[in-house]
């Protein structure tokens, strides 16, 4: 028996499909074939199931599955061990990002480029999700380190969070649009600074506010459910009586503010991100108080990553992003 074949075998299991494994492996499939009937010639017993349209485990797959995961996760705390002594870094390490984090103030694609290049054996994967998803991927392991809008003001149970992101939100709209006349002064400071370059304050600052009930009767353009700034909208409409009627979504935020600028409905954006893209002569319009907030975290499982790269990259990325709230650190052993 070798630890190849048992390593094939767990991810033909986790693939369910000989063809999908032999390319997460990058071996040829009759290769991953080959390595599996001789596993299971030398076990005597059948280990896949293989006359379905995909592929499952047997009853004595089943059987010897979790065995298969420890010799392997055996293994790889060998590796992780010795590699320790050398100060030598290798393993994967999975990344969820919220769509539209990236582009913010911080820059997570140069701090993923700084992180490979010290350490080049890591394995980095990033995945764009809904926050929905990918804390629920964080507190079962299925990712180690996710960027993603919070909804709820504690973390779910498992996963801990520092928040890295939170802001008003804002209504953008065409210029023509009716919220534009019945919006009210803008509080000090936050004034038509569109000033073309003649000092007045910043591009894009805000044109007036409104109550939050003034998008009752509106079409609204926001990020698909799921998302943390989805969820905020609907939970801050039904606080002010209100059913919101979301009539576009999309996940990229340029979209948004295309629909916007169509005159399709309101979007519902950041304040700082909308006034960005007010510069194309949108109009921004805050709301009052109590104004919703969106908010992004950086979010890990309670008791760190599993591995020592993604425990590296984890504190690499704290260092790097703007911490807003006091959350619970990162456990000193998962450092």
């Amino acid at each position: 028996m070798e630890l190849r074949q048992l390593r094939y075998f767990l991810t033909v299991v986790e693939e369910a499909n000989f063809t999908r494994a032999a390319a997460a492996l990058h071996v040829a499939q009759p290769g991953v074939s080959a390595q599996i009937r001789q596993l299971e010639r030398e076990l005597g017993q059948r280990l896949l199931d293989r006359s379905g349209r995909s592929v499952t485990v047997t009853e004595a797959g089943a059987a010897v599955l979790p065995y298969a995961r420890a010799a392997l996760a055996a293994v790889d705390g060998i590796r992780q061990t010795a590699d320790e002594f050398t100060g030598l870094l290798r393993g994967r390490v999975t990344i969820g990002l919220v769509s539209g984090a990236a582009t913010h103030e911080y820059d997570v694609a140069s701090v993923l480029a700084d992180f490979h290049d010290a350490h080049p054996h890591v394995e980095m994967a990033l995945t764009e999700d809904t926050s929905d998803r990918m804390l629920a991927a964080v507190r079962e392991g299925r990712l180690d380190i996710a960027l993603a809008g919070l909804a709820d003001e504690t973390p779910p149970q498992g996963v801990s969070w520092e928040v890295v992101i939170d802001e008003p939100l804002a209504a953008l709209v065409a210029p023509d649009d009716p919220l534009v006349a019945r919006a009210g002064p803008p509080p000090d400071g936050e004034g038509d600074g569109r000033g073309e370059g003649d000092g007045s304050g910043e591009v894009g600052a805000l044109d007036g506010v409104v109550p939050l009930t003034a998008l009752a009767d509106r079409p609204l353009i926001s990020l698909p459910r799921g998302t943390g700034l989805r969820a905020v909208l609907e939970r801050a409409c039904t606080r002010a009586g209100f059913t919101p009627q979301v009539a576009f979504e999309a996940a990229a935020p340029q979209l948004l503010v295309q629909l916007a600028a169509r005159g399709l409905g309101v979007a519902v954006f950041p304040a700082p991100g909308a006034r960005i893209a007010a510069a194309g002569g949108l109009r921004v319009i805050g709301f009052e108080e109590p104004c919703p907030r969106g908010r992004i975290g950086l979010a890990w499982r309670t008791d760190g990553p599993a591995g020592p790269a993604a425990r590296a990259f984890l504190t690499r990325l704290r260092a790097a992003l703007p911490v807003l709230a006091e959350t619970p650190p990162v456990p000193p052993d998962a450092i």
